[in-house]
């Protein structure tokens, strides 16, 4: 979290009131809750699409996938103004909760921070979300087109969602390997945590791709079966949008993800907006959320 004592002006400083507007919105209830699973966190948010469809016209859907650096504190409420916002620009949302860290008594990790995620949980949470999506869609979306299809996810979110669509280039023995690709039109990847080896150098959201994975032997043992920048090439039109003022995850990251990507034989693009830190790209009232919402059409429509 931002140092909220942070001299105006610095970059800490900005990041924090960044974060605090972002936050600051009121949760925006879904139209209903669906389980995909038996956890009380194995749960999708539907929000039926408010406008930019025309009349009798199937809106595409967004599934959203939160952030908050895997760990518990942070669940998909955060991120309900933003998907209340896309779903006023027309689109049909699917946001995707998940379990994270564990709570409780012995949960933190060395920084005092919650831990991150869970192995294989976390995992497990969005591969079986997005099996059983197509039908809960047809169930609870009935305005929205399962065949037009956009998968976002902001931070620790934006890593799930670039995650979920490399499925069927995971190793032969990874549980949620998938025969063929996601049904996709793209993805659309917020400040993802998109390179494992280049977050960990740079200690983001401290340290917590290690935590999430282990630390030693079990982080480069579980790399290929979790970090985008070895899922390459996905076949699936990516476009990472980062802001360059982003110091939670910084711009490096994004890049080698799309330096992986390249030398894969992929193009991957990179909307890069300055002036912009990590939390406007999922808030409504910053002009880099409209941007978002351009990036995903341009996809979904």
């Amino acid at each position: 979290m931002p140092d909220a004592a942070a001299e105006p002006g610095t970059a800490a400083a900005r990041d924090a009131a960044e974060e605090k507007s972002a936050l600051s919105h009121p949760a925006v209830e879904p139209d209903s809750t669906v389980g995909y699973g038996d956890h009380p966190d194995q749960v999708i948010d539907f929000y039926l699409p408010r406008g930019g469809a025309g009349p009798g016209e199937a809106a595409p859907v967004v599934v959203v996938l939160h952030g908050g650096s895997w760990r518990a504190p942070y669940d998909r409420r955060h991120i309900s103004p933003f998907a209340g916002f896309l779903a006023r620009r027309g689109f049909a949302v699917a946001s995707v909760e998940y379990r994270r860290g564990a709570e409780g008594p012995g949960a933190e990790g060395a920084g005092g921070d919650p831990v991150a995620g869970r192995w294989p949980d976390t995992f497990d949470d969005v591969a079986a979300a997005l099996d059983a999506l197509p039908e809960l869609v047809r169930q609870h979306l009935p305005r929205a087109d399962a065949r037009r299809v956009v998968l976002t996810g902001h931070s620790a979110g934006g890593h799930l969602a670039l995650w979920a669509a490399a499925r069927h280039l995971l190793p032969a023995d990874a549980p949620w390997l998938t025969d063929r690709p996601a049904p996709l039109r793209g993805v659309v990847a917020l400040a993802p945590i998109a390179d494992f080896e280049v977050a960990d150098r740079l200690g983001v959201c401290g340290g917590a791709a290690r935590q999430l994975l282990g630390d030693g032997e079990l982080f480069a043992g579980r790399r290929p079966y979790a970090d985008p920048a070895l899922l390459l090439p996905t076949g699936i039109a990516t476009t990472l949008v980062q802001g360059r003022a982003d110091v939670d995850v910084p711009q490096a990251v994004a890049e080698a993800y799309a330096d992986a990507a390249a030398k894969a034989g992929e193009v991957v693009g990179v909307t890069l907006l300055e002036d912009v830190g990590h939390y406007p790209l999922i808030d409504p009232a910053a002009d880099a959320c409209a941007v978002v919402a351009e990036e995903i059409a341009q996809l979904a429509w």
